[in-house]
């Protein structure tokens, strides 16, 4: 670990994932019509594992703790899915928006400085993005990881900004603008990562397959 990985271990940051438990049928639903509901459920778990799997090596040395934000299923099914070295809360809330701020009210709560969230559609997150907007937000007020989709797939805060999540029409390619726009009338500084593409549509697939996630 560096000198800054060091002090942003220092300063208690958190990963939090937005994920859901693989249910056929619950999941991935824009894509059950291409794949099925266990083809659609068993890349959802693949893509889960896969992004535990990246960011496991952040939680080991320190860097930040991960925290499992989930839908359906059990605490004790999470755990025995993805394993026991993280801590598990059920999301709380109606809609995506009040889901995120009600998981980063719990972890600014418990004491954290920073936070990051993210979701589990993106296969090409790496730890180091995911270091690098824990570093952005020693200075920056929100830090975005845009989707190529119009969409983000990571948001950091040092602090809870309820207004941020609030009139944005989740699912829309207009995430990322409306959520900007709200930044700026709130006057916060912004950092920005490379951007990425999330696999929500059929037309995503073609990025993934014939790889491990889709054969």
């Amino acid at each position: 670990m560096d000198s800054q990985d060091q002090e942003i271990s220092a300063e208690r940051c958190a990963v939090i994932v937005m994920t859901r438990y693989p249910e056929a049928g619950q999941v991935k639903t824009r894509l059950i019509e291409t794949l099925g509901e266990h083809g659609a459920a068993n890349l959802h778990k693949r893509m889960a594992e896969h992004t535990m799997s990246t960011l496991q090596p952040l939680h080991d040395i320190e860097t930040a703790d991960l925290f499992v934000f989930f839908n359906g299923g059990s605490n004790e099914q999470m755990q025995r899915w993805l394993g026991s070295s993280f801590e598990y809360q059920p999301q709380q809330g109606s809609n995506l928006g009040e889901k995120m701020v009600n998981s980063f009210k719990h972890i600014f709560n418990t004491g954290y400085n920073r936070a990051v969230i993210l979701g589990t559609d993106c296969p090409d997150i790496e730890g180091a993005t995911v270091v690098q907007a824990l570093k952005y937000l020693r200075s920056a007020d929100l830090v975005l990881g845009p989707a190529e989709d119009g969409g983000y797939y990571l948001l950091g805060l040092n602090q809870t900004i309820p207004q941020l999540f609030e009139g944005i029409e989740w699912g829309s390619d207009r995430v990322l603008a409306q959520t900007t726009q709200q930044a700026k009338q709130q006057n916060l500084s912004i950092e920005y990562l490379h951007p990425l593409r999330d696999i929500d549509t059929p037309a995503d697939l073609e990025s993934i397959r014939g790889t491990f996630l889709l054969p």
